[in-house]
């Protein structure tokens, strides 16, 4: 040994290295601490420094790898749509709901009708010529609905407008009378009664006037003349309006859907029927035309 020169010394140090090397290389790969050796490169000492492989923690095998990592890619495109659908329901959602948000806020014009319905057609009293005299009839009326139209009777009257009608003229029966707003029995001795809640002149819905026709002025003594396409005018304090007429009828008393609302604007006219008699209604109703 002492012959031998350094780099002969060196050479035997490498050489010894190596084959340490080689030996515990193959315990590790024997013990499954080294899968394998991709490749090598020698360190300063000559001595190879492979590479290597070390198996994973969890001990999976590359095919699982990839099988778990493409299941995980399936996962996450599934929780992008998933996360799509849900934005999208939430704007169909947020859409309809501000679409019935609008339909509550912006009402359509609701066509004027009376405050309380009738129980009985307006205008109704016992004859002039019978033994009791002329009032308002009650027999009309059922017995249980008695203190109802008792109770409307006494009902306040609004308070005027320019828009009220003040005034009705038909020329065909040379009628010229004032309106007065409600129909109860002392409103009806004053003139034309316009029935509380039914809409102003030229306003869409069903303008109810009604008067008597054999007492306190006889107004409407001669609706029954009337024939289709005679005019109506309704005054207000501010113009004229000019309804014509489009139907007559012969009704019961309490056929009280004649005073029913309307889409369009139209008067009814209502008197009691047959003259001296009584007991039905005579109703004309007439349609707008013009303004004046």
């Amino acid at each position: 040994m002492d012959d031998l020169s350094a780099d002969e010394l060196r050479r035997l140090l490498v050489d010894k290295r190596r084959t340490d090397h080689q030996i515990r290389l193959e315990r590790f790969r024997k013990t499954g601490r080294v899968v394998g050796v991709e490749k090598a490169s020698l360190d300063e000492d000559g001595l190879f420094r492979p590479q290597v492989e070390m198996p994973s923690a969890t001990g999976s095998s590359p095919r699982r790898k990839t099988w778990l990592d493409t299941l995980l890619l399936f996962v996450e495109i599934a929780a992008v749509i998933g996360l799509a659908y849900v934005l999208y329901n939430g704007a169909a959602l947020l859409r309809d709901l501000n679409k019935e948000v609008t339909a509550v806020l912006v009402q359509p014009t609701l066509t004027p009708t009376a405050v309380i319905q009738a129980v009985v057609l307006p205008s109704g009293h016992t004859p002039p010529n019978s033994p009791e005299g002329v009032r308002f009839n009650e027999a009309e009326v059922p017995e249980h609905l008695r203190p109802l139209v008792e109770t409307m009777a006494n009902l306040p009257v609004p308070t005027s407008s320019p828009q009220q009608a003040v005034r009705i003229q038909i020329p065909a029966i040379d009628v010229d009378a004032p309106v007065v707003q409600g129909d109860g029995w002392e409103q009806l001795k004053k003139g034309v009664a316009q029935h509380l809640g039914t809409p102003n002149p030229g306003q869409n819905g069903n303008i109810v006037l009604s008067a008597h026709n054999d007492v306190f002025g006889e107004i409407f003594r001669h609706l029954d003349r009337l024939q289709e396409g005679d005019k109506v005018i309704l005054y207000t304090n501010q113009r004229a309006f000019v309804y014509v007429v489009k139907q007559t009828q012969i009704v019961e008393p309490t056929q009280v859907e004649v005073m029913a609302g309307t889409q369009e604007p139209v008067v009814t006219l209502i008197s009691c029927y047959p003259y001296l008699v009584d007991n039905q209604r005579i109703v004309v109703t007439a349609e707008l035309k013009e303004e004046r």
